[in-house]
């Protein structure tokens, strides 16, 4: 085997090694972004959770305000032609 032989086995293995490199580097790579990505999901649908609850204090809060001040009963007894407005004649 002469040194252009060996040169040529030695780029060989160089490229193989490089590709091999690569192809971990990158699925390395695409690993840590999927995990990133998922914690950013999560974090995500935490925080629409916790909003969704907090919307419901505060629609169960607006009700019971409602009903405090009387203003659902008062609705409740009106009747529909005191909800539509006067026609002028």
């Amino acid at each position: 085997m002469d040194a252009q032989q060996v040169a040529k086995l030695n780029a060989k293995d160089a490229d193989e090694q490089t590709t091999q490199d690569l192809t971990e580097f990158v699925q390395n790579l695409l690993q840590k972004m999927h995990e990133r990505f998922q914690e950013m999901s999560d974090s995500i649908i935490g925080r629409l959770d916790d909003m969704g609850t907090r919307l419901d204090e505060l629609e169960s809060s607006i009700g019971e305000l409602m009903t405090q001040a009387g203003i659902d009963e008062d609705l409740a007894k009106q009747t529909p032609t005191e909800n539509q407005p006067q026609q002028q004649e």
